[in-house]
């Protein structure tokens, strides 16, 4: 895959901090990625999360569908998002992207960020819409925005429907691993680093798949107990940055130092907190079978290396949490209206679909889960060039 399109590094002309925007290409003239806000984000990284969208829309191309893929992009701001002054920050920095937001770059939350928080900042930076570049590729704006509007208002026991899309995949991804190896749902246990928008909703469906979630850490540290934890009870107890209220916690939970989840007696580590969270170094700490990726580039490829060479499997942030990103689209252009049941059915089967074809590729190519999604991307990029065409 070639260079970026474009890369620009923005500096606040308050507090000096920098942002950060990375257009991987554009297809049909438009691209599609999140903004995250954290401290020590870099352009290197939102490179690198520009090029996963890329990715992931390219693995998401279904021919007969309505939602045809974009282009792949990403926006990052170097602050901490509980930083006093992160909101106005964030105003600043979609006020200087407001050309390119109207343009060609549809984005929304992601680490650090809520989608009410980048609403309610991109209507005061003067947008009409974070996603508003992919308007004039509706066939009736009115009604798909409607559509999309109907999707966000819906909760499922109390918590949304735009958070629980997105956890649902990511546990799919890793239900469809376990049948694939034929190992049974009950019995399996669960490590979750992070239990905000994609932690907490993978938590919840893979508990109530049946496996037991025995550790959850959040950044006062982990939460564990091998009889299994209350995942609802916790989720009910979190704040707005995905920290448990630990008056919640049961007398069998124990509180442990915040990497403990790593080391968790646990057939499946789910990381859905922040990038680069495994290294070299403590990989050496992980006893589970499979890693599933609920984060963006939460293990370093050199981690990853080692851990396979002892048969440890990640399954791929660019398959696993790509959920989120289609079924926004999927809402948008009319595949699937908005509707809970239906929301969950069509991402179930896409994801089984997608990662059932990943590891069959891998398994015939002898390589990762990793390399066999990027095969897969390296045969779809010309289809969609072709029809679609793009800039890069």
């Amino acid at each position: 895959m070639t260079a970026p399109l474009m890369s620009l590094t923005w500096t606040d002309h308050v507090t000096g901090r920098q942002g950060f925007l990375v257009v991987d290409r554009l297809v049909r003239g438009v691209s599609s990625g999140g903004l995250r806000m954290r401290e020590g984000c870099t352009l290197d990284e939102v490179a690198g999360l520009a090029r996963g969208m890329t990715m992931k829309e390219a693995l998401h191309y279904n021919p007969e569908g309505r939602y045809i893929p974009l282009g792949g992009a990403k926006g990052g701001i170097d602050c901490d998002p509980q930083d006093p002054g992160s909101y106005g920050l964030l105003v600043r920095y979609l006020r200087a992207m407001k050309p390119y937001i109207e343009t060609f770059w549809t984005t929304g939350e992601d680490l650090g960020l809520t989608q009410d928080l980048v609403d309610r900042a991109a209507a005061e930076a003067g947008l009409v819409s974070s996603i508003q570049a992919v308007y004039p590729l509706l066939d009736n704006e009115a009604t798909a925005r409607r559509r999309l509007a109907d999707a966000f208002a819906i909760e499922v026991d109390g918590i949304g429907l735009d958070e629980l899309a997105g956890g649902c995949g990511v546990a799919e991804a890793a239900l469809a691993a376990l049948d694939r190896a034929g190992v049974p749902y009950e019995g399996t246990r669960v490590a979750v680093q992070g239990l905000g928008t994609m932690g907490g909703a993978t938590a919840r469906f893979l508990s109530r798949a049946g496996l037991t979630v025995v550790a959850v850490a959040d950044i006062k540290g982990t939460i564990a107990n091998p009889a299994g934890l209350d995942v609802e009870a916790l989720l009910a107890a979190r704040d707005a940055y995905g920290t448990v209220d630990r008056a919640a916690l049961r007398s069998g939970d124990r509180e442990l130092p915040g990497d403990a989840w790593l080391s968790a007696e646990a057939e499946v580590l789910v990381p859905a907190a922040v990038s680069y969270a495994i290294d070299i170094t403590n990989q050496e700490r992980i006893t589970a079978r499979w890693i599933v990726e609920a984060a963006n580039m939460p293990v370093l490829p050199e981690a990853e290396e080692l851990l396979a060479a002892r048969g440890v499997t990640v399954l791929p942030d660019v398959v696993v949490n790509s959920g989120t990103n289609a079924w926004w689209w999927w809402t948008l252009f009319g595949d699937i209206d908005a509707d809970a049941d239906e929301a969950f059915a069509h991402t179930r089967r896409s994801m089984r679909a997608l990662v059932e074809q990943m590891l069959t590729r891998a398994e015939a190519d002898g390589t990762t889960p990793r390399a066999a999604a990027h095969a897969i991307v390296a045969d779809r990029l010309p289809v969609i060039a072709e029809r679609f065409g793009w800039y890069r």
